[in-house]
């Protein structure tokens, strides 16, 4: 039975070759579509979750309660992980991150390997989090303080075939550091990566950095704790607030408290727990059930469109004996079968695209159609298509009355057709809301590469100062007589992303409830402001004199929050226990992502704290800037390489994430739209074979082709109504949350809405006028000829 259910399917496929290649092509593109985009979503869920102890790891962050105002950050002193593994019972290990910036390469055998990426772990990273050492002890990956872990590809670059155990390095700090272990390189679906591991014992004896694990007001280190099972993290967090409260008792800290964030959260929730590339993944997930919808409806409305020209092969099955059941088997393994080959295509079609994928992605997505992943989508895709494409099909197909079939009456599938009329309002919906998200992720996307972000990014590249620093007055006069370069200055964090808060700040009518108050910090030369472009409302600044060491300058949320009342210049203002006034108001600017609101931020005049150079030019003379710059580079700096970057370059890097996402849900958007345009092929040829008498009788009594194309297309108009009223408040909904992960976001404007819905009827219409215009031509002695 079969091998005779085959031979009838292969029959009817190559018999209706035109429609047999629609079918495959819609469902392969379909399934082709959504299994890459739930590749994508499985790759940003599998994030930190190859962990051994991934639902028992997290991540710590201090909460701040500034008068009703919460603050959230990362870093955390270094003596709150000693004292939850002492103090806390539920903690069974903490392990705590510094940034290793003092090294940037090693020397060995008079060879210089550059080396950035590089961390201050505590011993007990390796035992708590999954990063296996390929040689090593993970219970004592370090023999002193000056031991380090490398990662197996820094190992191949430095010592090549050599075993690098014992080995030891000279690194650009001058100091000897012994490999004592090589572990694996960290996935690529890892939130923490790093090259290379240094023992963060070393603090203890830096000398910039003292008392490293006495000094509870340093906020300054990522911290994460791995708790017992069954312990509460909230309840382990009002326990570490209370030892905090108890170690420090200035008012700063009596607001204090801890969140513990789960590591599996910390790819796509934000601190605060506020979704971000969550929502991101969720619209992902839904897009791609959408596309297999459609291409599931697709596939029924072809079928049912051809019910007719099969309704007297099915009728005299019948007749013959064929039971419902068995044409049930029969029409049921014909969609298996176009599904498998459909799978098979689409499996061809992810093979060919991959590398255009991961480009265009951002990602190193590996494909392999035997993994428990994929198997698991195809297994889910297929269940989905034989329940929504195969099953109702089947049974409307076997359900035939066989006389009235044999005079062309479809029971099932009757001239109203409202099931599919459904089905292709469904489709209408999809491509509106589609629509409307495509251009409103645009929108987004140009909203935040144009908004003026309060600075001037145009023309300006930044490098670090290293050995410049005490040279900097000689090399910003040098600079300058280069014509390209129109102006010179320097700062202790970048403008682009800085996060450097303190709490140590008071005014002038400050309120005991904002104890807690936490403001950015920025160290600059006098003429940054100038330079960078960032404007004053209020006040002159810096003068260039002796009394811009104690001047300082606030952004307008700064006054705002901390309740100054104007006119603000003037008035007492202490940082960190430096006095001072306030001499200048501050246009308020972007200094983080768009994600965030813009915070409270001070600037003021620092010798002591300074980081990067930045230069402004011409634009067109930016090369011989560059060249002006590593002249004066080499001298001072002979033995490290220029690094530098263009902050537009920053910016773009800043945003790369969305960038993939907006061209992803275009490009997976027009091939759901070219999808649906098959389902919607498929309701108009059935219209159209289903009315071809009625179309002969109106040409043979007039009738124009106008009329005719008139009469098959004005239902679509209805439908195409009725799909915009389901869609839009959808849509509206829908894109409103996803807008909500901006601090700043372009508006929801109706036009938007009115243009999804335009071009999804000039689609329709586009699609339909092919065959109306078909059977409008059509010659009337032909349908009228057989009754």
């Amino acid at each position: 039975m079969l091998k005779n259910y085959l031979k009838i399917v292969f029959r009817h496929l190559l018999k209706s070759k035109t429609y047999s290649l629609i079918n495959i092509t819609g469902l392969s593109a379909g399934l082709a579509v959504s299994i890459l985009l739930l590749l994508w979503v499985n790759d940003e869920l599998s994030y930190d979750r190859f962990n051994k102890h991934a639902a028992s790891l997290y991540r710590l962050s201090p909460t701040f309660d500034n008068g009703g105002v919460t603050t959230v950050w990362d870093v955390t002193p270094a003596p709150i992980a000693l004292s939850a593994r002492k103090e806390v019972p539920e903690v069974e290990a903490a392990c705590r991150f510094n940034e290793k910036w003092d090294i940037t390469y090693f020397l060995y055998k008079g060879r210089k390997i550059v080396q950035w990426n590089n961390q201050q772990v505590d011993p007990s990273f390796f035992t708590m989090f999954s990063y296996p050492l390929i040689e090593g002890d993970p219970q004592h990956p370090f023999k002193d303080a000056q031991s380090i872990v490398i990662s197996e590809s820094v190992a191949k670059r430095i010592f090549g075939n050599e075993d690098p155990m014992g080995k030891v390095l000279a690194g650009d700090d001058k100091e000897l550091c012994t490999v004592t272990g090589v572990m694996k390189d960290m996935p690529e679906n890892s939130s923490i990566k790093f090259d290379i591991a240094f023992n963060f014992l070393q603090l203890e004896h830096d000398t910039v950095q003292k008392n490293v694990d006495g000094n509870w007001g340093q906020f300054n280190y990522d911290t994460y704790v791995l708790l017992k099972s069954g312990a509460n993290p909230a309840a382990v967090g009002a326990k570490l607030a209370a030892i905090h409260h108890r170690n420090e008792d200035d008012e700063f800290a009596k607001h204090l408290s801890y969140r513990l964030n789960p590591l599996t959260n910390i790819h796509l929730y934000a601190s605060d727990g506020k979704e971000q590339g969550m929502m991101v993944v969720k619209v992902f997930f839904v897009v791609a059930v959408i596309v297999l919808l459609i291409a599931c409806i697709n596939y029924v409305n072809l079928v049912t469109a051809r019910a007719m020209k099969r309704s007297k092969e099915i009728s005299l099955r019948k007749i013959v004996g064929a039971g419902k059941g068995s044409l049930f088997l029969q029409f049921l393994s014909e969609s298996l079968i176009i599904f498998l080959i459909a799978l098979v295509v689409a499996t061809g079609i992810i093979y060919l695209v991959m590398p255009l994928y991961n480009d265009i992605a951002g990602k190193n997505i590996v494909f392999q159609p035997w993994s428990p992943g994929v198997l698991a989508v195809y297994g889910l895709a297929l269940l989905a298509t034989l329940l929504l494409a195969g099953i109702y099909p089947a049974i409307t197909l076997s359900s035939f009355k066989p006389l009235e079939a044999m005079k062309g009456k479809i029971s099932g599938i009757g001239s109203k057709g409202s099931f599919r009329k459904v089905l292709v309002v469904v489709q209408f919906s999809f491509s509106i809301i589609l629509i409307v998200s495509t251009i409103i992720i645009g929108k987004q996307l140009k909203y935040i590469r144009e908004k003026n972000l309060g600075w001037n990014r145009e023309n300006v590249f930044s490098f670090f100062m290293r050995n410049i620093d005490s040279h900097y007055a000689a090399v910003k006069a040098e600079l300058l007589k280069e014509p390209s370069i129109l102006g010179v200055t320097e700062s202790g964090r970048d403008i682009v992303n800085t996060h450097s808060s303190t709490s140590s700040a008071d005014w002038d009518g400050k309120r005991a409830d904002q104890n807690s108050f936490t403001i950015t910090q920025l160290p600059v030369e006098t003429n940054f402001l100038d330079v960078m472009g960032i404007k004053l409302v209020e006040g002159k600044g810096f003068t260039g004199g002796p009394a811009d060491s104690t001047n300082y300058i606030l952004n307008e949320t700064a006054i705002k929050e901390a309740g100054i009342s104007e006119p603000a210049v003037g008035k007492r203002f202490t940082l960190r226990g430096r006095q001072g006034v306030i001499a200048g108001v501050a246009k308020d600017f972007h200094y983080e992502d768009m994600h965030k609101k813009i915070r409270p931020i001070i600037i003021y005049y620092s010798t002591d704290w300074r980081w990067k150079i930045f230069v402004k030019t011409t634009g067109k003379g930016a090369s011989q800037a560059l060249a002006a710059v590593r002249k004066v580079w080499a001298r001072y700096n002979p033995d490290y390489e220029l690094l530098y970057t263009f902050l537009d370059t920053e910016f773009d890097e800043m945003y790369k994430t969305d960038t993939h996402v907006g061209v992803l849900f275009n490009c997976f958007a027009v091939l759901a739209i070219f999808i649906s345009c098959l389902g919607l092929f498929g309701l108009v040829t059935f219209t159209a074979e289903s009315k071809l008498k009625e179309i002969g009788v109106r040409k043979v009594l007039g009738a124009g082709v106008g009329q005719i194309v008139s009469l098959l297309a004005r239902d679509f108009l209805g439908l195409v109504v009725v799909a915009a009223a389901v869609a839009i408040p959808v849509a509206w909904y829908g894109l409103n949350g996803f807008l909500q992960g901006y601090a700043y976001r372009t508006a929801l404007s109706w036009w938007v809405f009115g243009v999804a819905g335009i071009l999804t009827l000039l689609i329709v219409l586009v699609t339909v006028s092919f065959t109306c215009v078909q059977a409008a031509l059509s010659n009337p002695v032909k349908s009228l000829r057989t009754d």
